[in-house]
């Protein structure tokens, strides 16, 4: 093991320059304004998630009013905005609250050792040079998301290879291509297809979603009309404050309502549904769901963008299995052929954690998905080292940076106390049942969850609540429960 010796040794070094990492490092220079930190970004730009995905009509699936960061408000009309807008705007906080200057783009963290002896993080970077470059950090930051930017989840679909025409991942979306006057056919139901659909449908000869199951959809307005309202009369910032409180409670009671009656919820769902489909097209068995409302996320559609391109007859939706794909197109189960110059596999996403990165203490070796997960932040067993999580019912942000304050807190207490590492520990790991991370039971999660750590049944090691509820802990929770300090003197 090597010694820092002269180089630089960050108090904070953050992974990833997206949403997490760029709120996560807002955070730290706020709340400890003498900490010396740094961003390593793999990308070439920031912008995360809204940097790789580039399909046509990318956009998020939650209000910016809660997506975005609390510190620097989302002004703009859409509430449901596009990828580039999303872009352009975490580009702009960073570079407004000068965060610019800590990050280092084309840095990619290929391993990570925990050093007792340093009391530090080595890092292996990957910067393009013809050497790996070493930076050393206390404390360490995993604000890389949950899915692989690498690779996309892998789809099985019978017969893909002997397809003619072009196979496309949203993922990986090809610059340039060209759909105008084709037929497209998009496998899936998730969000990715709920977006892509509306928006090929304007340039392609027709455009299919093909789904095994359907999902749920929900018409939602781009534009606030309270908020346009509101704003004639309040000052900005209340109208915000205001608005966005409207954002943090209404979307929470509709989960609470859907999980505490399912069968309700269904109706609900169904009635919004029926009235907004064409009449050639039927709600059975193309919006009939197998599963209650929120076990998945629900799929977004601004101003009923979805719905108005089946209206158009220019799209349609199939719901069936797949029996094999040919040279011109998917042959289903059900003898229906459908015939496709476009194949978009919108079959989901990867998971994976700390971007792909080896994580080794003194060497060994962390096997992620064998740790449970201390507050939704810190791995069992590894000192000093954070993983943001978001929600998966709710804005990611909104847990991202309940992280970010939990990680502040916890880091001035350890200033404070002159303590030099905190390890999460469970005394009896088999009095704690291992329950999911991640409250919902998609394909990819269910395909991914050997990818992810494990939250138990009871605290501190309990998953992600609600927004209200972890804040009060964030802000009031017992630090040292699950907790092992150290305090070595350098």
């Amino acid at each position: 093991m090597s010694d820092p010796g002269s180089t630089p040794v960050f108090d904070v070094i953050i992974i990833g320059a997206g949403i997490s990492g760029i709120d996560t490092a807002y955070r730290v220079q706020t709340e400890l304004p003498s900490a010396s930190y740094a961003v390593l970004e793999a990308r070439a730009a920031v912008g995360g998630t809204w940097d790789l995905f580039r399909y046509p009509g990318i956009r998020s699936d939650s209000d910016l009013y809660t997506f975005g960061f609390p510190w620097r408000p989302w002004t703009r009309r859409k509430v449901i905005a596009s990828g580039e807008a999303i872009r352009d705007y975490i580009r702009e906080s960073a570079a407004a609250a000068g965060i610019e200057p800590h990050i280092r783009c084309g840095h990619r963290v290929v391993a990570a050792d925990w050093a007792a002896e340093q009391q530090a993080w080595r890092l292996r970077v990957d910067a393009g040079g013809p050497k790996e470059e070493v930076l050393w950090a206390c404390f360490v930051v995993l604000g890389t998301g949950y899915y692989d930017y690498a690779q996309a989840l892998p789809s099985t679909v019978p017969g893909i290879e002997r397809f003619a025409g072009q196979v496309v991942h949203p993922q990986f979306w090809p610059e340039g291509l060209d759909y105008a006057g084709k037929k497209v056919v998009v496998i899936g139901s998730g969000a990715t297809a709920v977006t892509l659909l509306p928006v090929l449908a304007e340039k392609a000869e027709r455009v299919t979603m093909l789904q095994r199951s359907p999902g749920y959809i929900v018409s939602v307005p781009s534009v606030d009309r309270s908020a346009q309202w509101l704003g004639r009369f309040l000052p900005a910032w209340l109208t915000y404050s205001l608005i966005r409180l409207k954002y943090l409670v209404m979307p929470t009671l509709f989960f609470k309502f859907c999980r505490s009656f399912p069968n309700a919820a269904r109706k609900v769902m169904r009635k919004g549904t029926v009235e907004l489909l064409p009449k050639h097209v039927p709600h059975d068995p193309n919006f009939e769901p197998k599963y209650n409302p929120w076990e998945q996320r629900l799929c977004v559609s601004p101003d009923g963008d979805f719905f108005k391109s089946l209206h158009s007859g220019k799209s349609d939706v199939v719901t069936g299995v797949i029996e094999t794909v040919t040279e011109t197109g998917i042959r289903m189960e059900s003898g229906r052929s459908l015939d496709a110059d476009i194949i978009i596999t919108a079959t989901g996403l990867k998971l994976q954690v700390g971007g792909g990165a080896h994580i080794s203490v003194d060497g060994e070796r962390v096997e992620m998905t064998d740790k449970f997960i201390w507050h939704n932040l810190m791995l069992q067993d590894v000192p000093n080292l954070a993983t943001i999580v978001g929600y998966t019912n709710a804005s990611w942000t909104l847990g991202a940076d309940s992280a970010a304050l939990h990680i502040c807190r916890l880091l001035k207490y350890m200033q404070a106390n002159k303590i030099t590492s905190a390890v999460p520990r469970m005394k009896d790991p088999s009095s704690v049942k291992a329950v999911p991370l991640l409250n919902l039971n998609s394909t990819y999660v269910e395909r991914g969850k050997g990818a992810l750590p494990k939250a138990g049944d009871r605290a501190p090691w309990k998953p992600r609540s609600t927004y209200l509820r972890d804040m009060w802990d964030v802000r009031f929770g017992n630090l040292s429960n699950g907790l092992q300090f150290s305090r070595v003197s350098g």
